[in-house]
């Protein structure tokens, strides 16, 4: 073990310079041995620090290596395992525990020595040493000569600091004064044990020299020893004063313990005091309200915005005071229990106070605001209702609730306070509010209704007429008296409307008006001012009911706090602030469902009698509405006013969807009268006037999609009834009808320049180029049918018998050809043209006549110079013959 640590030093630790102390042989426990060596270092440095080192042999065996290093500062404990019986085992707890077998127990506990005296010389922190046994933490045990160096031996047998330290190496000096001393022995080096006797004798001979010296000094030791004697008499002397003093000091000593035992229970009781004083003044603070407070709680102003301020202060003060979070054992006091029923009390009374106070003010402000409408009503009952439809009309606005809103916004925090502190009475405020504003609100809007009902069906002009006609006069009188019965009477009775409508109106479409009724009344012989006028009275009214729910729907929010986090009333639990928020917009949305719930209803009935009025009418309300929505759902989704507009926007599209479906319907009915000739049919035209009013209302509109759709359904149809009517047709050719119908068609969707119907385009286009092209044909026929006979006998006798023809033929024909002049190939145009000048566009049927014409002149030129060649026959006319026939034919007319 010697030479290991010996070359351990010298290979490893010198080169760091390090000292090893101790040494250990070890292997892990619990697994394959491996030995390893545990080294105990320090440094030569300072400040010193001292090393736990992991050494091992290298996997060839001829060196060791350092592997790891712990700092002895990281010790926590050493476990020695067994403090009475060898137990080899040993663990050191670093970061994580170590466990370890040592070769030997010497070898153990001379290491875990080692290390508990590095551990008193050089650390601060203490190491825990655990079942190690006594004497070992005082001095090292004396180990076999041949497990400890000699060195080692020296080293451990005191217990001061050189025991620790096995060798101590010789200063500059002192190996300064060994070479001079063996340079004065020549044997010093060539014979030791002569060196060794010499400085034996040298020494004999300097301690003979000191005991010399001694000896003559015998006078000043028998000096020395008597003032020694008279020390010792001094020193008894002062412990026998020390004594007594201690005596003395033994007796203030009690009563000092005494004064300390008093002063502790004196500093008890002041720190008693001052923790009583301390939850008394918590007490007074937290739970004593202010007699302004009680003074404004019981007798508070609560008309007045001082007095309104002054019970809001005292409300949040009484709050706080009933939610102070008490300390333990405070809620078993008297004064305590006392004072929070004194404050129930207070709460109770004021909240009663409170709601009585606001449901006055509900009271007043609903009849304050409905008292002109009911006033106005009141005189007019009294005269002609008819002129009741005039001061109706003048006006198409609903009346502001803002001052109302702004009077009430006031108690905001008292309605805060009522809720967190009794939320059943803040509940039956809410009730009487939806109750008293569902009244006056329901009032305001049927009026409003009526009043925009009256406008679009134009009673507004007839109602000054009827203010001084008997009642009994007109009966167009009594249709605008039924009027003013209710809005659910002015949709009632489609006959009376219809005959409201007619006469106020004398250019107008009656609703039971068809596509093919308009011969008499078209579409686009209504008044487009009308339309015009829908359409504003319509937005009007989406303009000012969009405000009014906004601005009721804001107030209810703040007025009633139902979108902010909420303090909940005593003894309720708490749910989070996410379901908070949620149950305040639900509550929001079920009172705007009760105080607007004629709004739905009141809307419904303006939009069927919009579509009574002008099914197309369903296409502004289809644009308008949808805007509105949008508009609705970008501010909040799921809102009243969001939800209200999404359910009648349903019904208007249902309508629209209706007058697309009435419209295809009309064209599958139209009847052909047998005798009369057809031209453009109606539902032609009207397709015409639909598209034209549809681009100018859906420009840039969100409802674009639902357009197009229609667009497709309505083209198809009537390209289906374009040619079932041109099939049943009779007495007009039905290429005539087909070509009348898709060149109009055409020139529509040409002119409007529809995206979504450019393939139908194309295909009414080509089916116009077809019909008109047949026609063509069928009409002009052969104008040159003998001429055309005799070629093609002639082609069929060259055919039989070879390509030249005989001289009697050629004759034959020259006697032919001559005898066809352009006089007798002009007669029977002047028939076609005069049938052809009653259509719609018969230039353009003539030029194409006289296309096909040239083209069979041409052809039968070919045939001739083909059978004829070198013969010189030819047609007497020619091609400019033709076009001045055509053009003189045309100008005559």
């Amino acid at each position: 073990m010697t030479a290991i640590k010996h070359a351990l030093q010298r290979d490893i630790f010198t080169p760091n310079d390090e000292r090893l102390l101790s040494i250990v042989n070890v292997c892990k426990a619990g697994k394959k041995k491996r030995n390893c060596f545990l080294c105990a270092t320090v440094t030569t440095e300072r400040p010193v620090q001292v090393n736990v080192v992991k050494v091992k042999k290298s996997d060839k065996g001829d060196f060791y290596k350092r592997q790891t290093a712990w700092a002895l500062r990281d010790l926590a404990v050493v476990d020695a395992k067994d403090a009475v019986k060898e137990n080899p085992e040993f663990d050191l707890h670093f970061d994580k525990v170590y466990k370890w077998v040592a070769s030997s127990t010497a070898e153990k506990n001379t290491f875990i020595s080692c290390i508990w005296k590095l551990n008193q010389r050089y650390l601060r922190k203490k190491i825990y040493f655990i079942n190690v046994s006594s004497h070992l933490l005082e001095e090292l045990p004396k180990v076999a000569e041949e497990s400890v160096p000699s060195g080692e031996n020296q080293s451990v047998a005191g217990g001061d600091e050189e025991a620790v330290d096995e060798y101590q190496e010789l200063n500059a000096r002192e190996e300064q004064d060994i070479e001079i001393m063996m340079e004065g022995c020549e044997c010093a080096i060539s014979n030791a044990e002569a060196f060794a006797e010499k400085l034996s004798r040298e020494l004999q001979v300097l301690d003979g020299a000191n005991i010399q010296s001694i000896m003559a000094s015998e006078k000043q030791v028998n000096i020395l020893m008597k003032l020694l004697d008279e020390a010792l008499k001094e020193v008894d002397q002062i412990e026998l004063k020390l004594s007594s003093y201690e005596e003395m000091l033994q007796s203030v000593k009690e009563q000092m313990d005494q004064i300390s035992e008093s002063n502790h229970l004196i500093h008890l009781s002041n720190t008693n005091n001052v923790k009583l004083l301390s939850e008394i003044e918590f007490l007074v603070n937290h739970m004593d309200l202010a007699k302004g407070h009680i003074k404004a709680l019981q007798e508070g102003d609560l008309s007045s915005s001082r007095g309104i301020e002054a019970c809001t202060n005292a409300a949040d003060a009484l709050l706080q005071c009933m939610n102070v979070a008490l300390r333990p054992g405070h809620d078993m006091l008297h004064a305590v229990k006392q004072q929070q029923q004194r404050f129930s009390d207070l709460r109770e009374q004021f909240a009663r106070r409170l709601a009585s106070h606001l449901n006055n003010v509900f009271v007043q402000q609903v009849s304050y605001s409905a008292f002109p409408q009911m006033f106005t009503q009141s005189c007019l009952r009294g005269h002609d209702q008819s002129s009741t439809l005039a001061q109706h009309s003048i006006e198409l606005t609903l009346h502001n609730h803002h001052p109302f809103h702004r009077d009430l916004l006031r108690y905001a925090k008292l309605m805060e306070w009522l809720k967190n502190t009794d939320y059943e009475k803040y509940e039956g405020l809410t009730r009487n509010y939806m109750d008293y504003l569902s009244r006056l609100y329901e009032r305001e809007i049927k009026d409003f209704f009526e009043v925009a009902k009256i406008k679009m069906t134009g009673a507004t002009k007839e109602g000054k007429k009827f203010a001084t006609l008997p009642r009994k006069e007109s009966a167009v009188k009594q249709e605008a008296e039924s009027l003013h019965g209710s809005s659910g009477k002015l949709t009632g009775s489609t006959s009376s409307l219809n005959k409201l409508s007619v006469q106020s109106s004398g250019n107008r479409r009656s609703q039971s008006s068809s596509l093919l009724d308009m011969g008499n009344m078209s579409a686009s012989d209504l008044d487009v001012a009308d339309r015009t006028k829908f359409d504003k009275i319509f937005e009007q009214v989406l303009s000012e009911l969009e405000p009014l729910c906004l601005a009721e729907q804001d107030f209810i929010s703040k007025f009633f706090k139902l979108q902010q986090h909420q303090s909940i009333p005593l003894g309720v639990h708490s749910p989070g602030v996410s379901e908070n928020e949620h149950r305040g917009k639900d509550m929001i949305r079920q009172m705007m469902i009760k105080i607007f719930r004629c709004v739905e209803p009141e809307l419904n009935n303006l939009i069927a009698l919009g579509d009574k009025i002008d099914s197309f009418n369903s296409l502004y309300m289809l644009v308008k509405m949808s805007h509105h929505v949008w508009t609705a759902q970008n501010v909040d989704p799921a809102s009243f006013l969001s939800t209200t507009l999404g359910n009648v926007l349903v019904t208007v599209k249902r309508n629209f969807d209706k007058c697309i479906s009435n419209q295809i319907k009309q064209m599958e009915d139209v009847k052909i009268s047998k005798k009369s000739k057809v031209g453009i049919l109606p539902f032609v035209a009207e397709f015409e006037e639909f598209a034209a009013l549809a681009e100018s209302i859906f420009k840039n509109a969100e409802r674009r999609g639902d357009l197009d759709k229609a667009y497709i359904k309505l083209i198809r149809s009537v390209f289906i009834n374009v040619e079932k009517v041109a099939n049943e047709s009779q007495k007009t050719p039905r290429d005539v009808v087909m070509m009348e119908n898709f060149h109009h068609i055409f020139a529509t969707l040409s002119r409007l320049k529809i995206s979504c119907l450019e393939a139908e385009k194309k295909e009414a286009k080509q089916k116009y180029t077809d019909h008109l092209q047949s026609y063509v044909i069928y009409s002009l026929g052969q104008p040159l049918e003998k001429l055309n006979v005799s070629i093609f006998l002639n082609v069929i006798l060259m055919q039989s018998i070879g390509e030249d023809s005989s001289d009697s033929q050629e004759e034959e024909e020259r006697e032919y050809i001559p005898s066809l002049h352009g006089r007798e190939a002009g007669v029977p145009l002047d028939n076609i043209f005069e049938k052809l000048f009653a259509f719609f566009f018969w230039q353009v049927v003539w030029h194409s006549m006289q296309d096909e014409f040239i083209r069979q002149y041409k052809h039968f030129e070919g045939l001739i110079a083909r059978c004829y060649p070198g013969s010189g026959i030819t047609m007497e006319f020619t091609i400019q013959d033709i076009l001045d026939y055509f053009s003189s034919i045309a100008q005559s007319h």
